[in-house]
């Protein structure tokens, strides 16, 4: 593989789910210099804090703690509107500050949902906006100085029990990271506590063009960031792929599970159930296919996709939901082009679109149909003309941004 054929690859494993320092400690444990970083920051106007880096041990694993240490804070809670125009204003990269602003954009949009609130209503504390502006700004510049050419992640797990809040008792994922979630591949296992916080998944949501296992690319170095807590029997780390990625084929290839059956007894009213119960687990894909069986009995062939860390809970939806007394599991590689989710508004409400990049500066874009359908039924609206109305708010978005980026070059 050639120097000029290869670019700079990022994987977050978020086995232990992802939080704002356990992304910078993973970052520099994979290699950003701290003194880099701290450099970096100061063309944010925020003052009152420091960065410090310490090693430590996550249940034998060695890797990198990150704390801001907050020393003075704003004296009122500031608006997103306010933090905006400080990113705005920065000296940061074009690139690192425009992703800084959507990350914040994110949150804002998931706690005004959480809470019923505009997100221009949403304030950000005192003190822990300056922790969230390090940890936001500080993890897409650590990217940035990896010179990373493409970033993915694996499926988030979110841990599981309930946390305590301000407002009492809440199930784990809280509120927000439930919403920024939405479009990601997610799990819950582990401790009893919450493992990923509203900023680690609305980074990632920002940054990742893909989820999914990881991805075939040579391996450079690979970073441990650690989390605060330190449960027992349980490595509480982000851990960090940093490799090289061939660019002369179209997409991304990655490994994943394909599990299959026949049927020829289960009555075809289950298979809307049995579909959306294989989702639930986690399925990528599921397709049903007519095939003729033995006998001369017409037959249903049942395939599922699922990435590795989902294939026994996919695989057990299909014993237990159908009659089938078995199933045939094989790994398969596959080709994807890489992927993000966006929202955009329409007149009746939100709507995710999914877009994947094409090559050549092509991209591939679709509304997501479940968001589409919630809007025809609520409006009665045939639901072709709900996902025509959202391609078009993502046409006139992405014309503005091309628009701005262009007139920022010249």
């Amino acid at each position: 593989m050639r120097a000029e054929d290869t670019v700079t690859h990022l994987h977050f494993d978020c086995f232990s789910g992802v939080s704002g320092d356990m992304l910078l400690g993973a970052l520099v444990d994979a290699g950003v210099p701290l003194k880099d970083l701290v450099r970096g920051l100061k063309a944010v106007p925020v003052e009152g804090y420091a960065l410090r880096a310490r090693t430590v041990r996550r249940n034998d694993i060695g890797a990198t703690k990150v704390n801001v240490v907050v020393h003075r804070g704003f004296r009122a809670p500031l608006p997103l509107e306010r933090i905006l125009r400080i990113l705005k204003t920065s000296r940061l990269p074009a690139s690192v500050r425009d992703q800084s602003r959507e990350v914040f954009n994110r949150l804002a949009r998931a706690e005004g949902i959480a809470h019923r609130r505009r997100p221009s209503d949403v304030h950000f504390h005192e003190v822990g906006v300056v922790d969230s502006i390090v940890d936001v700004v500080g993890t897409v510049l650590g990217c940035y100085l990896l010179g990373a050419g493409r970033i993915s992640a694996s499926a988030v797990n979110f841990g599981t029990g309930l946390i305590t809040s301000a407002h009492g008792s809440l199930p784990v994922p809280g509120p927000a990271v439930a919403e920024l979630a939405k479009g990601l591949p997610v799990y819950a296992a582990g401790p009893e506590r919450e493992l990923s916080t509203p900023t680690g998944v609305a980074l990632l949501g920002t940054l990742a063009g893909r989820f999914g296992p990881l991805p075939v690319m040579r391996i450079r170095t690979v970073g441990y960031g650690a989390g605060e807590a330190d449960p027992p029997n349980w490595p509480n780390v982000l851990r960090l792929f940093v490799g090289d990625a061939g660019t002369d084929a179209l997409g991304e290839t990655d490994v994943i599970v394909q599990i299959e059956t026949n049927l020829d007894d289960l009555n075809p009213q289950a298979y809307e159930t049995v579909m959306e119960r294989l989702f639930a687990a986690g399925a990528l894909d599921v397709t049903l296919a007519p095939v003729i069986m033995k006998a001369g009995r017409p037959g249903i062939v049942l395939t599922a996709l699922a990435a590795r860390e989902q294939a026994d809970a996919v695989s057990a939806v299909v014993l237990r939901e159908t009659t089938t007394l078995g199933v045939r599991c094989q790994e398969v590689t596959r080709r994807v082009l890489p992927r993000r989710v966006d929202t955009v508004r329409t007149r009746n409400g939100p709507v995710r679109v999914k877009i994947a990049d094409a090559g050549d500066g092509r991209l591939k874009a679709a509304p997501e149909y479940r968001d589409c359908r919630r809007i025809a039924d609520r409006t009665g609206r045939p639901v072709h003309e709900v996902m025509a109305e959202a391609m078009r708010a993502f046409e006139t978005e992405r014309a503005r941004k091309t628009k701005k980026t262009k007139s920022r070059k010249s």
